[in-house]
């Protein structure tokens, strides 16, 4: 439809402006020499097609627009001078009408301010020419009006394209939140059924013994309670064989810190698997004291970092998440990010 609109408008443009050179050459007879008249044509048939190039843009260059303008001022001034202002010059005057249309053209393609400058220059060498009353008797006002009426539809054409990209870009933006609220639901909803999933054989057994376990299943409590955490903070960094060796881990001891901090969204599932099959390699038989596993911002070649640390104290503070400045780094691994 667009393409349509624009051949329409350019074809109809054409029409007008070769109707202005038919007038042209039919009223040869009326200037005192017809040389300066044919030049004038010349002009108004070079600027014209350049001006309607189907492939130029919308908004016309500027070099273009001053060549346009330059046109409108040569025209007149080329064929007034080969006219009577005294008489009845007839089609004589059909430069009047190509000006109106060469600016109206301008005007259409959003350089506004030139349009204006040539017809206020043809108002005013008519004035000059003729005398005010010209201005009606060969059609200067009419020139004028066509190009305001341009300068207001442009205008607001150009005011609709500009809502309609707002519109769009909103109804973007309004569909992207709705996915990240959507895939944020979908994401609370699985972190929901994996902790019922955990948690649930453990609590129906608390409730089933009204709280009254033994010291080891305090202890498979506080796996699972680790666990639970894991699903809130660990995120992407989990998968079945990584679940296992942390809750394995953690039976041997380590006190294990996972944190997704989203540095592997990015990350396909394929390569996804290949990170996270190397994370459980990595916690796989470790005995160490302390294990973080750390996602890497996606502009580094890392994906995920794995410390660990051998406790320089009894380890009671560690084991509540505070570091000590004297703790050994036992172990240190770096995980890059697959290639695409």
């Amino acid at each position: 439809m667009i393409t349509l609109n624009r051949v329409l408008f350019l074809g109809l443009g054409a029409l007008f402006s070769a109707y202005h050179l038919f007038l042209a050459l039919s009223s040869l007879s009326i200037p005192a020499k017809p040389g300066p008249p044919i030049v004038a044509m010349t002009l108004y048939a070079v600027a014209t097609v350049m001006s309607l190039w189907p492939t130029s843009p919308t908004k016309m260059p500027l070099w273009l627009a001053a060549f346009d303008l330059a046109v409108c001022v040569v025209i007149p001034i080329l064929v007034t001078s080969q006219l009577d202002p005294a008489k009845d010059n007839g089609y004589g005057t059909w430069y009047v009408a190509a000006v109106g249309t060469l600016m109206t053209i301008c005007a259409v393609r959003r350089q506004s301010l030139f349009a204006w400058l040539g017809v206020g220059f043809l108002a005013v060498q008519t004035v000059f020419w003729a005398g005010p009353g010209a201005l009606a008797g060969i059609g200067v006002i009419g020139s004028v009006v066509w190009v305001g009426v341009a300068v207001v539809i442009a205008g607001s054409l150009a005011k609709a394209g500009r809502d309609s990209l707002q519109f769009a870009r909103a109804e973007r933006e309004a569909t992207e939140w709705q996915a990240a609220q959507e895939a944020h639901v979908m994401e609370r909803q699985l972190r929901l059924r994996q902790t019922y999933r955990v948690a649930a054989p453990m609590l129906a057994e608390i409730v089933r013994r009204g709280g009254d376990l033994t010291e080891a299943e305090r202890r498979e409590c506080r796996y699972l309670e680790g666990a639970i955490r894991d699903e809130i903070r660990g995120r992407r960094l989990l998968n079945d064989d990584v679940r296992r060796e942390v809750m394995d881990a953690r039976r041997r001891g380590v006190v294990v810190s996972l944190l997704d901090e989203g540095g592997i969204d990015d990350l396909d599932q394929r390569g996804l698997e290949v990170v996270l099959r190397r994370l459980a390699e990595a916690i796989r038989g470790t005995t160490t004291d302390k294990l973080i596993v750390r996602t890497v911002p996606r502009s580094s070649q890392t994906a995920v970092t794995v410390v660990g640390l051998r406790m320089s104290d009894d380890g009671a503070a560690n084991a509540l998440g505070a570091d000590s400045d004297d703790d050994e780094v036992d172990l240190w691994l770096e995980i890059p990010r697959p290639v695409a």
